[in-house]
């Protein structure tokens, strides 16, 4: 990949919309290009000043009581006229099911564009999270900021760096031994990142403050990684590895068990 090559993929580096392959090949060639990297860091300073200045408009939750008040509306019956001739019954019974198909589409359609925007979503998650913990392998440097096995140095290091406080535990008796630490960048937010050993492979373990309650552990697949993620205790967690499913999963138990409550800031 050359210089020509970055440019004409520099938006989409940005915006985060390369595949996983993709970035990687990109961030291989910033290593070595300095011309490049300014280019980059241009465009996601020109990318934030307009993220922050630019009109955001969101629909109004209005919309949603709308559809549905039309749909009740439309399938409240109508009392057939006993002297109306049978005729114009017909027709007002047409009319009546092309406005129940009508309405019902427009609820349907509703809810199916709620749940394709929730998989989208998670979809471009498992994205980030996927080539954000490739990365750190490639990039020396990326891999930790703080280098530690003991959680007190480990914990105290996130301190004044994050809106929250990450739950930090050594499950090296359990061998997931901790080794470090680093923030980085996901979905819209900076996020705290845990970094354990299994077998001598690194399992990045990404925590930020969950919107929801408790969830358990799901594993996902994404480019020969597995993913475990989970919600506990106010944070959700997504453990990425080239280890198996089973080993994040007993890891995902460690921290529901082990790990005590975040005191958020």
């Amino acid at each position: 990949m050359n210089c020509k090559d970055i440019q004409d993929q520099l938006n989409a580096y940005v915006d985060r919309e390369l595949d996983v392959m993709g970035s990687l090949e990109v961030e291989k060639h910033l290593q070595a290009c300095a011309q490049c990297r300014q280019a980059v860091e241009n465009q996601a300073v020109l990318k934030k000043a307009i993220t922050a200045s630019a009109p955001y408009f969101k629909a109004p939750a209005s919309l949603r009581d709308s559809i549905i008040t039309s749909a009740r509306r439309a399938a409240q019956p109508q009392q057939p006229r006993a002297t109306a001739p049978i005729r114009h019954r017909l027709w007002e019974w047409n009319a009546l099911s092309a406005s129940l198909a009508m309405a019902a589409s427009l609820v349907l359609g509703f809810f199916l564009a709620a749940q394709l925007q929730r998989h989208s979503a998670r979809e471009q998650l498992v994205d980030e999270i996927t080539a954000s913990h490739v990365r750190s392998l490639i990039v020396a440097s990326h891999i930790m900021d703080v280098v530690s096995t003991d959680q007190h140095t480990v914990k105290p290091w996130f301190d004044g760096k994050l809106d929250f406080a990450p739950p930090v535990t050594n499950f090296a008796a359990q061998d997931f031994p901790l080794v470090g630490g680093r923030i980085d960048y996901i979905n819209g937010r900076n996020v705290a990142v845990l970094i354990y050993q299994k077998r001598k492979h690194f399992i990045n373990v990404f925590i930020w403050p969950a919107a929801g309650g408790g969830e358990s552990p799901r594993t996902t697949a994404k480019n020969g990684y597995n993913i475990v993620n989970w919600n506990d205790a106010g944070m959700t967690f997504w453990a990425v590895s080239d280890v198996a499913p089973d080993d994040l999963q007993t890891l995902a138990g460690l921290f529901e068990k082990g790990a005590p409550a975040p005191a958020g800031r």
